[in-house]
């Protein structure tokens, strides 16, 4: 049963506020609106929704409960290893590195823990069982900060107006609050992804001329 301190600890890690820099990667989004493929907020919905279904969110939220649940060293370098090894482009494993050594020097700084620097969903899965936080909850607020961040960012580019971005987060939400009880309960051999319009966005943003985004 999650606490008030759990609740607002969560709240605190998944704040704009917190200095993990979410607010610089698109997740190859700006690649995606910058060629026409989005151009709506029904377009920012759909892209979301196949990412959250289909893309890297599946994968990053099973590896958070992995590295949560993880009992040896060996075994959590193991699952950092992985979502590295999952990362679709250049792009993408540059945005877990950096937001999760941000992530781990903010959590040591501010907490007493010892936490070495990870990814970013297996720092969070890692930090979140080093302050005993609830698991589920954790993957839910991951999830949610995710399409947060990313609707915050079509706000930017399509652009959309801040109704239209709260809108899409509001609609998203039950899926949030689904694929992280999926993903909790999932280990390894339930890790997959099939969204090849989105990675390619992200490969291509590598190289895009103009860009406001790191990823």
């Amino acid at each position: 049963m999650a606490t008030p301190t759990d609740i607002l600890t969560l709240g605190q890690w998944f704040s704009p506020a917190f200095p993990v820099g979410a607010f610089a990667y698109s997740h190859g989004l700006e690649r995606s609106i910058d060629q026409g493929q989005v151009r709506t907020a029904d377009d920012v919905q759909d892209w979301l929704d196949t990412v959250l279904h289909h893309g890297s969110v599946w994968n990053d939220t099973v590896l958070l409960a992995s590295a949560y649940r993880a009992e040896t060293p060996e075994e959590l370098i193991m699952i950092d290893a992985t979502c590295r090894a999952l990362a679709a482009s250049r792009e993408r494993l540059m945005e877990s590195d950096l937001q999760g050594s941000a992530f781990c020097a903010a959590v040591r700084d501010v907490w007493p823990v010892d936490l070495s620097d990870l990814t970013y969903p297996v720092a969070v899965g890692r930090a979140a069982r080093l302050m005993d936080l609830p698991l589920e909850l954790t993957a839910q607020m991951y999830v949610q900060a995710f399409v947060s961040n990313l609707a915050a960012a079509a706000v930017r580019l399509v652009p959309l107006g801040q109704t239209d971005g709260q809108r899409i987060v509001k609609h998203l939400t039950p899926a949030c609050r689904d694929i992280a009880a999926k993903a909790v309960q999932a280990d390894a051999d339930d890790l997959r992804a099939c969204s090849y319009v989105t990675d390619i966005a992200a490969m291509n943003h590598e190289t895009q001329y103009s860009r406001i985004f790191r990823t």
